[in-house]
């Protein structure tokens, strides 16, 4: 079997950081002054929100030819997008604690919905993935929407020259460059229909990806404006939830379960490969075997292309923070219509709390950052701590939406590099990935709703 070498980790200073952090603060400030558009298909109207059109702007100038965008600074920009990540997660943890109340009520409906996340994906996009002729690339691509801790169950499982290891690529691939745009337009759609409690669409929204939640959580607080505290808060719970029992569920139940399902879908199949077998069919000729090493050495430069794209970069968190403030700082202003000292006072709320939380992370080892900066960020913004009241006033400055726009900016920045990897994939995973975005979002929330009603 054969492995591929890890991509080393490259470190990066200011020559690169600079330029890259300058281009996405024109592109968030530019989105931000268009606005966001509402478009009336009829059966419920889309709303187009400024991050999806940084997104979409930063994938263009990501990938035009006339003056190419470096690979290294298409890298420095997914650095940096790891980093707002934390800086959305401390945001949205100061809509956690007033909400906790709510949260607390909904209880059994936030644990139960969570089904529908981790399962969802089984139930609709394997079967379409069979119908697809996808082979064993069906069980990793449709076990779940396949984000980083994917690659290590797959690969332990069945390796990594496997073709379901393949299927984990494919969507990951596919997640990463379609995944925010879609579930923005479907979330718009479900939420103006008027038919599903808000609460129920914002446990719907944690998918167990960062930028999908909150282009999700986006729509469903413009279609429920008066609920935006309490849904931007269920949605952050949901999806930790989903991140946190993921890795658990992905391992003892959910790519065993594919597996299964899998070869109950194809056993027909199966049984006709063995009876050709055991009817005197001819013994594999040399032109198989040499197909078979020929798949092999397909997927082993597959892994290294992706190994290639997405080749750690290191920046020094002073220098990811410091630009990631002035972007946001900027964006926010405009998303307010003025700049205040008020905004200024709520991203240092926020940069000491992803401090604070990637220490702590670094002593324990085995607790995540975004587990600390939810959980403090929660408590200290509760009402059962003291200095909560003017904590929550700085923070609430900050628009949620515009770090939101920001982060999506610096992932369509980053986003070229990934594009020759569509080659690779085919025009298979598409469908296969649009349902199991859809599956994950409308199951959970169809459950959520249920489990609502169910406990008043």
């Amino acid at each position: 079997m054969s492995t591929t070498k890890a991509a080393p980790v490259e470190k990066a200073g200011p020559r690169l950081t600079i330029p890259i952090a300058a281009l996405a603060l024109v592109i968030a400030v530019a989105v931000q002054f268009i606005g966001q558009a509402k478009i009336d298909l009829g059966i419920g109207a889309i709303i187009i929100f400024p991050m999806v059109w940084g997104l979409i702007l930063g994938l263009l100038v990501s990938v035009q030819k006339f003056k190419p965008l470096g690979l290294d600074l298409q890298r420095v920009a997914a650095a940096l997008v790891g980093v707002a990540v934390l800086l959305l997660v401390a945001r949205l943890a100061f809509n956690i604690g007033p909400s906790l109340p709510t949260l607390l009520k909904a209880g059994p409906a936030l644990l139960l919905q969570e089904v529908g996340h981790l399962l969802g994906t089984i139930a609709l996009a394997l079967p379409l993935a069979v119908l697809l002729r996808m082979g064993k690339a069906t069980v990793g691509a449709t076990f779940s929407l396949d984000r980083e801790p994917s690659f290590a169950m797959v690969s332990e499982k069945y390796g990594p020259d496997s073709d379901q290891y393949r299927g984990v690529l494919a969507m990951y691939v596919f997640g990463t460059l379609f995944g925010a745009v879609f579930i923005t337009l479907l979330t718009s759609l479900v939420a103006n229909w008027k038919i599903f409690d808000p609460l129920a669409l914002a446990m719907g929204a944690g998918v167990g990806s960062g930028s999908m939640m909150a282009a999700s959580a986006a729509s469903i607080v413009a279609a429920y404006p008066g609920d935006e505290e309490a849904i931007l808060g269920m949605a952050a719970v949901s999806n930790l939830i989903t991140t946190v029992l993921g890795v658990y569920v992905g391992i003892y139940i959910a790519l065993p379960l594919a597996d299964k399902f899998y070869r109950a879908l194809t056993r027909k199949q199966t049984a006709r490969e063995n009876a050709a077998v055991t009817t005197g069919a001819p013994a594999r000729t040399a032109a198989d075997l040499d197909r078979d090493a020929a798949q092999a050495e397909e997927n082993r430069l597959f892994r290294e292309r992706v190994a290639e794209s997405s080749a750690a970069i290191r920046l020094p968190l002073w220098l990811s923070l410091s630009v990631l403030t002035v972007l946001g700082i900027g964006t926010a202003s405009v998303a307010a219509k003025g700049f205040s000292l008020s905004i200024v006072a709520g991203y240092a709320v926020m940069l000491a709390l992803v401090l604070v939380s990637i220490a702590l992370a670094k002593a324990t080892r085995k607790i995540s950052a975004i587990v600390f900066v939810t959980t403090i960020g929660a408590y200290i913004s509760s009402p059962w701590f003291f200095g909560a009241e003017p904590l929550n006033a700085a923070v609430k400055t900050v628009d949620f939406l515009s770090i939101a726009t920001v982060m999506l900016t610096l992932a369509g920045l980053s986003l070229g590099k990934d594009i020759p990897l569509l080659k690779n994939i085919g025009w298979k995973i598409i469908p296969v990935g649009l349902v199991a975005i859809t599956a994950s979002f409308l199951l959970s929330t169809v459950i959520a709703e249920f489990a609502l009603g169910l406990w008043n």
